[in-house]
């Protein structure tokens, strides 16, 4: 199962071509409209989500509310683009409408400068369309179709915010996090956090950076149950469960860094207290008397749920800007303002749920190579009742 995306920010349309969706899955265009409607909502986000209501429209590769087998393209229209039509245009335009909205300052913190150096761009807006979050729009589309095969397979997932800014809220969590704890609670939130306690804090504090013209970021926790152990291995670093997702942790927008279970805390421990000890009885078979190791072991799932982190930087679109150079001039300016949010994590944290959810989806469709779901099933069942017996 393979997918890549295309479109720019004030493009006409966002697309993404998946490949290697077994037949017979069950999907809708719903399924994917509710996933992009969760990365539109959260408390922090700007004006561009009143601009648009991302709805997707599949044309190709699922035939009467099922997947046929055939590469599924996802399509979803910019409604915005009709204010940029002529600046955006794919043709050949005046000079004076290639001057419009044309962008010579780099903000800091974005791909504006390098982009530009690197493609030889005299209008870095060229950078700037493409290097934007609006093309987490179509990873959490993709994603959308890896968690509806992930649910048919008994396998879910769900993220929540441990850390706005200097607000760490993992001291809460003093008891087992199940994913549907997480749905239940996180997800029935405009800050996506498990426990509200400090809520109106948390707002207040976002308003305030807001006021300051500034940006925060944070830390989003993603946890994922029901997965069979063995998925991944550890023949060849490359394979490796754990580095394939943290690879594609890091590849949103904004992210810096990763962690699974205790993370980085394990540098500062001994072994004793790291280590997952194992247990084993006729009913579930092998288990671990904790999981500070997240669920992985030697690049493998072990069998319990896989708790990752990831540390999104505050967005670097600042309404006080920083200083930067104007690419023509080579003077001081301060860097041009687009739009900016002052902070996203509720949204990042849909985009990273649904991120590890198409890794996990292309992991099981790898290891259970199959042409229809129903096989994947039997297959995927017939492995969880072998390594349950081991």
């Amino acid at each position: 199962m393979r997918y890549f995306t295309a479109g720019e920010s004030h493009g006409p349309r966002l697309t993404a071509i998946i490949e290697g969706v077994p037949a017979g899955l069950p999907l809708a265009a719903e399924d994917i409209n509710v996933e992009l409607k969760r990365r539109q909502g959260g408390y922090g986000r700007g004006g561009r989500m009143k601009i648009e209501s991302d709805q997707v429209e599949i044309t190709s590769g699922v035939r009467h509310g099922k997947t046929i087998g055939s590469p599924i393209t996802l399509n979803v229209t910019n409604r915005d683009f009709k204010n940029w039509e002529q600046i955006m245009a794919s043709h050949d335009v005046e000079d004076k409408v290639k001057s419009q909205r044309r962008l010579t300052k780099p903000r800091p913190g974005h791909a504006d400068l390098v982009g530009g150096m690197k493609y030889d761009f005299e209008d870095l807006r060229n950078v700037l369309e493409r290097s934007s979050a609006r093309e987490t729009t179509m990873r959490v589309a993709v994603g959308a179709v890896a968690k509806k095969l992930l649910h048919e397979l008994g396998i879910e997932i769900a993220n929540h915010v441990v850390k706005f800014g200097a607000f760490d809220l993992s001291s809460v969590l003093t008891e087992p996090l199940s994913v549907v704890k997480i749905q239940q609670t996180a997800r029935q939130n405009d800050l996506s956090v498990v426990s509200t306690d400090k809520a109106d804090e948390i707002r207040a504090y976002i308003d305030t950076i807001k006021k300051a013209g500034d940006t925060i970021g944070g830390v989003i926790e993603v946890r994922a149950e029901g997965l069979p152990a063995g998925l991944g291995s550890y023949v060849q670093y490359d394979r490796k469960l754990d580095a394939k997702i943290a690879y594609s942790v890091v590849s949103i927008n904004a992210f810096k860094g990763v962690e699974f279970g205790i993370g980085f805390e394990a540098g500062g421990l001994p072994g004793s207290q790291v280590m997952d000890e194992i247990l084993w009885n006729a009913e579930t078979g092998y288990t671990r008397k904790t999981n500070h190791l997240g669920g992985f072991e030697g690049g493998m799932t072990n069998g319990e749920q896989i708790i990752v982190r990831g540390v999104m930087k505050p967005i670097p679109t600042l309404y006080k800007p920083l200083m930067s150079v104007d690419t023509e001039s080579h003077e001081p300016y301060k860097a041009s303002v687009e739009r900016s949010d002052p902070t996203a994590l509720p949204a990042a944290g849909v985009v990273m749920e649904n991120v590890v959810a198409t890794v996990l989806a292309q992991e099981i469709c790898e290891k259970f190579s199959s042409d229809n779901f129903t096989e994947l099933r039997k297959a995927v069942e017939s492995y969880r009742a072998r390594i349950k017996e081991f």
